[in-house]
């Protein structure tokens, strides 16, 4: 189930059915022919790629019944991300017709509707999280991978705090190539990648839908992998009522469990000034 038609909306779509993971898709969005029309676009592709999900677009939020995953995405026109009152409104809604699908939200300015759904309206944590984190996840690892001219997939590495300025990577855990990161890049070589962080967020729709297709990849299929999201936080691990990033591992349901990384000194100050502040 896919809350808005936009370009998030749309481009989760056709990357969620052209993996073919779960039988049907609904796009649902208050422009109902909007909607019904992206569908039908997925839909006819199904043909030329070989998969065999279907599609239907609708006005009516009642559709999430019986959803196993539930994404608020963007509304179709004026092109833009569900956020702020609208969009805890519309969480609040569908978590109240469904009680069991997590409910992930997709784009990058969506961390007030998280912290409210959480704290305001109650829903579990675990269950209404981000995965905007995961698309910055990526473009780090990207540059990453030119700076140190190794491959994408030899690079693993985690993203904490909040974007776009307290964005924190914490290079003595991060590996290149089956080697700690600081072993293989210079001080300079890290100063200079932390210094361009900052300037990766927002990521585009495509990335933001490739983002979310990933995480609901993993929790449908029960993979044993660690993503990055935009968690409420509680006050053992910060201020209470507000959302950071942090590692998680997932489920079905929604998050199975937020992964505590290993910290140098310095990381862990810096994480527990973001997080407290």
């Amino acid at each position: 189930m896919i809350l808005g038609a936009g370009d998030i909306g749309g481009a989760l779509a056709r990357q969620l059915a052209a993996i073919d993971l779960v039988s049907r898709i609904v796009i649902v969005d208050e422009l109902a022919n909007i909607a019904a029309g992206k569908a039908l676009d997925v839909a006819q592709s199904a043909p030329v790629d070989r998969y065999h999900t279907t599609m239907a677009g609708t006005a009516d939020v009642a559709a999430v019944v019986g959803a196993v995953v539930i994404v608020l995405a963007d509304t179709a026109q004026p092109v833009a991300e569900w956020k702020d009152e609208a969009g805890l409104a519309l969480i609040k809604r569908a978590a109240g017709l469904n009680q069991r699908a997590p409910i992930i939200c997709a784009g990058t300015a969506q961390a007030t509707v998280i912290e409210r759904g959480v704290n305001e309206a109650g829903i579990s944590r675990m269950r209404l999280f981000g995965s905007a984190p995961e698309a910055l996840r990526s473009a780090i690892t990207a540059i990453v991978a030119l700076e140190a001219a190794a491959a994408p997939a030899d690079i693993s590495l985690s993203v904490l705090g909040r974007a776009p300025q307290q964005i924190i990577v914490p290079w003595d855990e991060a590996a290149i190539g089956g080697r700690c990161a600081t072993q293989v890049l210079s001080a300079a070589q890290l100063a200079r990648l932390d210094a361009r962080i900052a300037r990766l967020w927002p990521p585009g729709p495509y990335a933001l839908a490739s983002a979310a297709t990933r995480l609901i990849r993993t929790a449908l299929t029960r993979t044993p992998r660690t993503h990055a999201a935009l968690v409420a936080v509680t006050r053992d691990e910060g201020v209470a009522g507000k959302s950071a990033m942090m590692p998680i591992t997932l489920k079905p349901e929604g998050i199975a469990s937020l992964v505590p990384p290993s910290l140098s000194t310095r990381d862990l100050v810096r994480f527990d000034t973001t997080m407290r502040t």
